[in-house]
Protein backbone atom coordinates (compact mmCIF):
# COMPACT_ATOMS: atom_id res chain seq x y z
CA UNK A 1 0.00 0.00 0.00
CA UNK A 2 1.17 3.28 -0.77
CA UNK A 3 2.27 5.87 2.25
CA UNK A 4 -0.42 8.00 3.30
CA UNK A 5 -0.60 11.68 1.40
CA UNK A 6 -0.92 15.12 2.78
CA UNK A 7 -4.58 16.26 1.94
CA UNK A 8 -6.51 19.75 2.29
CA UNK A 9 -8.46 20.29 5.60
CA UNK A 10 -10.73 23.16 5.21
CA UNK A 11 -11.55 26.06 7.49
CA UNK A 12 -14.08 28.65 8.77
CA UNK A 13 -12.80 31.78 10.07
CA UNK A 14 -14.99 34.03 12.12
CA UNK A 15 -14.87 37.44 13.18
CA UNK A 16 -17.55 39.80 14.27
CA UNK A 17 -19.84 36.74 13.33
CA UNK A 18 -18.52 36.66 9.69
CA UNK A 19 -16.73 34.55 7.69
CA UNK A 20 -13.23 36.43 6.72
CA UNK A 21 -9.81 36.00 5.75
CA UNK A 22 -7.53 37.91 7.79
CA UNK A 23 -4.29 38.60 7.10
CA UNK A 24 -2.11 37.10 10.12
CA UNK A 25 -1.01 39.45 13.15
CA UNK A 26 -3.21 42.43 11.82
CA UNK A 27 -6.12 41.31 14.45
CA UNK A 28 -5.58 43.22 17.62
CA UNK A 29 -7.23 44.47 20.34
CA UNK A 30 -5.69 47.65 20.85
CA UNK A 31 -5.98 48.89 17.51
CA UNK A 32 -9.12 47.60 15.37
CA UNK A 33 -8.12 49.75 12.37
CA UNK A 34 -5.12 47.85 11.74
CA UNK A 35 -7.09 44.88 10.78
CA UNK A 36 -6.12 43.66 7.06
CA UNK A 37 -8.46 41.32 5.51
CA UNK A 38 -8.21 39.32 2.21
CA UNK A 39 -12.53 38.50 2.47
CA UNK A 40 -15.38 39.25 4.53
CA UNK A 41 -18.80 37.64 3.74
CA UNK A 42 -21.48 39.74 2.79
CA UNK A 43 -25.41 38.85 3.90
CA UNK A 44 -27.09 37.60 0.95
CA UNK A 45 -26.62 33.98 -0.63
CA UNK A 46 -24.96 34.10 -3.87
CA UNK A 47 -23.52 31.73 -6.11
CA UNK A 48 -20.63 30.98 -3.31
CA UNK A 49 -21.30 30.14 0.32
CA UNK A 50 -21.48 33.33 2.55
CA UNK A 51 -23.07 32.24 5.84
CA UNK A 52 -20.96 29.99 8.14
CA UNK A 53 -23.28 26.73 8.01
CA UNK A 54 -22.92 27.37 3.55
CA UNK A 55 -19.29 26.91 3.87
CA UNK A 56 -20.17 23.71 6.54
CA UNK A 57 -22.52 22.28 4.16
CA UNK A 58 -20.04 22.87 0.85
CA UNK A 59 -17.16 20.99 2.86
CA UNK A 60 -20.02 18.67 3.81
CA UNK A 61 -21.16 17.58 0.21
CA UNK A 62 -16.99 17.69 -0.86
CA UNK A 63 -16.60 15.34 1.76
CA UNK A 64 -13.73 17.06 3.61
CA UNK A 65 -12.53 15.44 6.97
CA UNK A 66 -10.83 17.03 10.01
CA UNK A 67 -12.08 21.15 8.78
CA UNK A 68 -11.83 23.82 11.49
CA UNK A 69 -13.98 26.53 12.78
CA UNK A 70 -11.78 29.80 14.76
CA UNK A 71 -13.80 31.87 16.22
CA UNK A 72 -11.65 35.05 16.64
CA UNK A 73 -12.95 37.31 19.29
CA UNK A 74 -16.32 38.03 21.14
CA UNK A 75 -19.82 37.99 18.85
CA UNK A 76 -19.37 34.45 17.01
CA UNK A 77 -21.01 31.79 19.35
CA UNK A 78 -24.12 31.87 17.01
CA UNK A 79 -22.25 31.85 13.84
CA UNK A 80 -20.36 29.36 15.07
CA UNK A 81 -23.24 27.36 16.52
CA UNK A 82 -24.75 27.13 12.71
CA UNK A 83 -22.23 25.59 10.86
CA UNK A 84 -21.62 23.19 13.52
CA UNK A 85 -25.57 22.46 12.63
CA UNK A 86 -24.82 22.48 9.34
CA UNK A 87 -22.71 19.42 9.66
CA UNK A 88 -22.52 17.63 13.34
CA UNK A 89 -19.57 15.84 13.83
CA UNK A 90 -17.39 16.95 10.77
CA UNK A 91 -16.01 20.44 11.91
CA UNK A 92 -13.22 21.34 14.71
CA UNK A 93 -14.23 24.36 16.88
CA UNK A 94 -11.75 26.61 18.84
CA UNK A 95 -11.51 30.07 19.94
CA UNK A 96 -12.06 30.50 23.36
CA UNK A 97 -11.74 27.06 24.50
CA UNK A 98 -11.64 26.05 27.98
CA UNK A 99 -12.38 23.53 30.83
CA UNK A 100 -15.50 25.06 31.10
CA UNK A 101 -17.10 25.24 27.86
CA UNK A 102 -14.82 22.50 26.23
CA UNK A 103 -17.87 19.66 26.17
CA UNK A 104 -20.52 22.43 25.74
CA UNK A 105 -19.13 22.71 22.16
CA UNK A 106 -18.55 18.45 21.71
CA UNK A 107 -22.45 18.70 22.79
CA UNK A 108 -23.38 21.54 19.85
CA UNK A 109 -21.71 19.16 17.57
CA UNK A 110 -17.97 19.58 17.22
CA UNK A 111 -15.68 17.01 16.74
CA UNK A 112 -12.72 18.12 18.32
CA UNK A 113 -12.48 20.99 19.81
CA UNK A 114 -9.09 23.29 19.66
CA UNK A 115 -7.33 25.32 22.73
CA UNK A 116 -4.68 27.50 22.93
CA UNK A 117 -5.01 30.77 24.65
CA UNK A 118 -6.06 29.25 27.90
CA UNK A 119 -3.08 26.75 28.54
CA UNK A 120 -0.71 30.26 28.69
CA UNK A 121 -2.25 32.87 31.39
CA UNK A 122 -0.32 35.78 31.26
CA UNK A 123 1.47 34.49 28.67
CA UNK A 124 3.35 30.95 30.55
CA UNK A 125 2.18 27.91 30.22
CA UNK A 126 0.17 25.68 32.19
CA UNK A 127 0.33 22.06 32.41
CA UNK A 128 -2.35 21.66 34.81
CA UNK A 129 -4.79 23.75 32.33
CA UNK A 130 -3.67 21.24 29.74
CA UNK A 131 -4.64 18.77 32.05
CA UNK A 132 -7.53 19.85 32.88
CA UNK A 133 -9.50 20.78 29.31
CA UNK A 134 -8.12 17.20 28.28
CA UNK A 135 -9.65 15.25 31.29
CA UNK A 136 -13.02 17.88 30.43
CA UNK A 137 -13.63 16.06 26.76
CA UNK A 138 -10.98 13.81 26.63
CA UNK A 139 -7.46 13.22 25.06
CA UNK A 140 -9.09 12.12 21.62
CA UNK A 141 -11.22 15.50 21.32
CA UNK A 142 -8.99 17.99 21.78
CA UNK A 143 -6.43 19.76 19.71
CA UNK A 144 -3.57 22.06 20.45
CA UNK A 145 -3.10 25.11 18.69
CA UNK A 146 0.42 26.00 18.36
CA UNK A 147 0.22 28.72 15.96
CA UNK A 148 3.59 30.78 16.00
CA UNK A 149 5.70 33.19 15.50
CA UNK A 150 9.27 32.91 13.66
CA UNK A 151 12.28 34.76 15.95
CA UNK A 152 15.28 33.84 14.26
CA UNK A 153 15.56 29.98 14.23
CA UNK A 154 13.02 29.30 16.60
CA UNK A 155 9.40 29.39 16.38
CA UNK A 156 7.23 30.35 19.25
CA UNK A 157 3.72 30.10 20.23
CA UNK A 158 1.34 32.86 19.95
CA UNK A 159 -2.18 33.78 21.51
CA UNK A 160 -4.51 36.29 21.81
CA UNK A 161 -5.35 35.85 17.61
CA UNK A 162 -1.63 35.76 17.96
CA UNK A 163 -0.78 38.86 19.41
CA UNK A 164 1.10 37.71 22.49
CA UNK A 165 4.20 35.79 22.37
CA UNK A 166 4.28 32.77 25.06
CA UNK A 167 7.19 31.45 26.98
CA UNK A 168 6.84 27.95 24.73
CA UNK A 169 9.00 27.27 21.47
CA UNK A 170 7.83 24.55 19.46
CA UNK A 171 9.88 21.98 19.21
CA UNK A 172 10.18 17.85 19.32
CA UNK A 173 10.39 18.68 22.99
CA UNK A 174 7.33 20.55 23.87
CA UNK A 175 5.65 18.94 21.09
CA UNK A 176 6.21 15.31 22.35
CA UNK A 177 4.97 16.34 26.23
CA UNK A 178 1.67 18.07 24.69
CA UNK A 179 0.82 14.91 22.70
CA UNK A 180 0.39 13.04 26.08
CA UNK A 181 -3.12 14.93 26.56
CA UNK A 182 -4.63 15.50 22.66
CA UNK A 183 -4.71 13.96 19.86
CA UNK A 184 -3.94 16.39 17.09
CA UNK A 185 -2.43 19.81 16.60
CA UNK A 186 -3.57 22.69 14.65
CA UNK A 187 -0.84 25.29 13.29
CA UNK A 188 -1.11 28.08 11.89
CA UNK A 189 2.61 30.17 10.80
CA UNK A 190 1.60 33.70 11.83
CA UNK A 191 4.12 35.86 9.89
CA UNK A 192 3.21 34.21 6.65
CA UNK A 193 -0.93 33.81 7.53
CA UNK A 194 -3.21 35.39 5.02
CA UNK A 195 -0.30 36.79 2.40
CA UNK A 196 -0.71 34.12 -0.25
CA UNK A 197 3.19 34.52 -0.61
CA UNK A 198 3.87 30.47 0.34
CA UNK A 199 4.20 28.10 3.14
CA UNK A 200 7.32 28.18 5.56
CA UNK A 201 9.37 25.32 4.54
CA UNK A 202 11.24 25.23 7.26
CA UNK A 203 8.42 24.64 9.91
CA UNK A 204 6.74 22.13 7.68
CA UNK A 205 9.95 19.79 7.59
CA UNK A 206 10.14 19.81 11.41
CA UNK A 207 6.89 19.22 12.18
CA UNK A 208 6.85 15.58 10.62
CA UNK A 209 10.46 15.30 12.46
CA UNK A 210 9.26 16.94 15.74
CA UNK A 211 5.39 14.66 15.87
CA UNK A 212 4.08 11.75 15.23
CA UNK A 213 0.23 12.36 16.10
CA UNK A 214 -1.75 14.60 13.09
CA UNK A 215 -1.03 17.82 12.33
CA UNK A 216 -2.46 20.45 10.07
CA UNK A 217 -0.22 23.50 8.75
CA UNK A 218 -1.97 26.79 7.79
CA UNK A 219 -0.54 29.76 6.40
CA UNK A 220 1.17 31.24 2.92
CA UNK A 221 -0.75 28.33 0.44
CA UNK A 222 -0.85 30.27 -2.89
CA UNK A 223 -1.00 27.23 -5.20
CA UNK A 224 -2.29 23.43 -5.92
CA UNK A 225 1.07 22.66 -5.96
CA UNK A 226 1.71 23.50 -2.35
CA UNK A 227 -0.10 20.75 -1.29
CA UNK A 228 2.18 18.51 -3.24
CA UNK A 229 4.99 20.37 -1.40
CA UNK A 230 3.89 20.08 1.78
CA UNK A 231 3.93 15.95 1.44
CA UNK A 232 7.15 15.60 -0.25
CA UNK A 233 8.81 17.76 3.06
CA UNK A 234 6.53 15.92 5.36
CA UNK A 235 6.25 12.16 4.05
CA UNK A 236 2.57 12.99 4.11
CA UNK A 237 2.35 13.41 7.81
CA UNK A 238 1.29 17.19 7.58
CA UNK A 239 -1.87 18.06 5.89
CA UNK A 240 -2.80 21.72 4.45
CA UNK A 241 -5.67 24.83 5.05
CA UNK A 242 -5.98 26.98 2.04
CA UNK A 243 -7.57 30.18 3.08
CA UNK A 244 -7.24 33.37 1.64
CA UNK A 245 -5.93 32.21 -2.12
CA UNK A 246 -9.11 29.94 -2.54
CA UNK A 247 -11.64 31.11 -4.79
CA UNK A 248 -14.18 30.56 -1.92
CA UNK A 249 -12.92 32.75 0.18
CA UNK A 250 -12.02 35.45 -3.27
CA UNK A 251 -8.97 34.24 -4.06
CA UNK A 252 -7.37 33.66 -7.80
CA UNK A 253 -5.08 31.49 -6.86
CA UNK A 254 -6.59 28.14 -5.99
CA UNK A 255 -10.29 26.78 -7.77
CA UNK A 256 -11.84 24.91 -4.96
CA UNK A 257 -13.37 22.31 -6.96
CA UNK A 258 -9.96 21.34 -8.75
CA UNK A 259 -8.21 21.35 -5.24
CA UNK A 260 -11.28 18.82 -3.91
CA UNK A 261 -10.56 16.55 -6.99
CA UNK A 262 -6.75 16.62 -6.26
CA UNK A 263 -7.49 15.62 -2.58
CA UNK A 264 -9.85 12.88 -3.85
CA UNK A 265 -7.59 11.57 -6.49
CA UNK A 266 -4.98 11.48 -4.36
CA UNK A 267 -6.92 9.27 -1.69
CA UNK A 268 -7.59 7.10 -4.24
CA UNK A 269 -3.84 6.36 -5.59
CA UNK A 270 -2.57 5.72 -1.49
CA UNK A 271 -5.09 2.24 -1.78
Amino acid sequence: MARRRSTFRPCIDLHDGQVKQIVGGTLSDSDPNALKTNFVSRPVHLSTPQSPADFARLYKESALEGGHIIKLGPGNDEAARSALAAWPGGLQIGGGINQENAQSWINAGASKVIVTSYLFPSGRFSLERLKAVSSAVGKDRLVVDVSCRRRGDQWLVAMNKWQDITDMEVSRESLSMLSDYCSEFLIHAADVEGLCQGIDEDLVAKLAQWTQIPVTYAGGAKSISDLDLVDSLSSGQVDLTYGSSLDIFGGRLVKFTELVEKCHSDSRNQV
